[in-house]
């Protein structure tokens, strides 16, 4: 009877090695797999960020390194069906000419690039097309930048109710006049046209030369302001009001984003 009772815990002790080496090559092949997952998906990233450095200096336009997202998991099921729901891209640091002397700075030109067509021989060999379904994205002129866009000194710019609002001391005819109004901004050929058209002083005497004086330096904050040049196609569509200043939508449709420049 005592061997009996020897012999089954020695079979349970094998069974139970069995199933821990089981487990163990399980977890080195799923951590082995998810290594190979997250290297593709970097790798993926930087052919990608380097295409779009390349598109910024095509437009003489500058950034610092992009900052390429793929989004979802696992990656390698979307390398398969060569189709990725979106792809974020980041270029800190914007900067891009308006063809007029100035340049437009945004702190982050954020893109978010939906239905990604994507052979894998074009992310492996960074060569053909990469081709975004959709293009939006968002940018911020603050507005000490554009006071100086305007180029009239004492202007302080803000946001009220949905609305741009300016207001300026100035000095007419030696009485100094606190002059406010709010502002009709619209996109126009792609570019931001700024126009104050109902200014007015809070103290202003009953004397119609003053209106004159307050209608003519409405005209001086009037500004026409191009589009940067920017990669990916992108076209400015809205422009809002916030706090902090100007927000920018950008937006574009059917880009290769594997283009060297467009």
């Amino acid at each position: 009877m005592a061997e009996v009772y020897e012999t089954a815990p020695r079979r349970r002790r094998r069974g139970r090695g069995l199933l821990i080496v089981v487990v163990i090559l399980l977890l080195i092949l799923l951590g082995g797999a998810f290594v190979a997952d997250r290297w593709g998906k970097s790798f993926a990233e930087g052919v990608i960020a380097d295409k779009v450095t390349e598109q910024v200096r095509a437009q003489k336009a500058s950034s610092d390194t992009p900052e390429v997202t793929i989004e979802g998991f696992p990656f390698v099921t979307q390398v398969l069906d060569g189709l990725y729901k979106e792809i974020r891209i980041q270029l800190p640091n914007f900067s891009g000419p308006t063809g007029t002397g100035d340049d437009i700075h945004l702190n982050l030109l954020d893109i978010h690039a939906k239905d990604v067509k994507a052979p894998l021989d074009a992310l492996r060999s960074g060569q053909g097309d990469v081709v975004a379904g959709s293009l939006t994205a968002n940018g911020k002129i603050d507005y000490p930048q554009l006071v100086d866009l305007i180029g009239q000194k004492g202007v302080t710019l803000s946001a009220k109710d949905g609305k741009l609002v300016g207001s300026a001391k100035v000095t007419a005819l030696g009485q100094q006049l606190d002059l406010s109004g709010t502002a009709k901004l619209t996109v126009v050929n792609g570019g931001i046209q700024v126009r104050f058209a109902d200014v007015k002083a809070a103290n202003l005497p009953d004397v119609p030369l003053f209106q004159g004086f307050i209608d003519s330096y409405a005209q001086k904050l009037a500004l026409d302001l191009p589009a940067p040049k920017l990669p990916l196609q992108l076209k400015v569509k809205t422009v809002t009001p916030e706090a902090d200043g100007l927000n920018v939508t950008f937006g574009a449709d059917d880009v290769n984003l594997n283009a060297g420049g467009l």
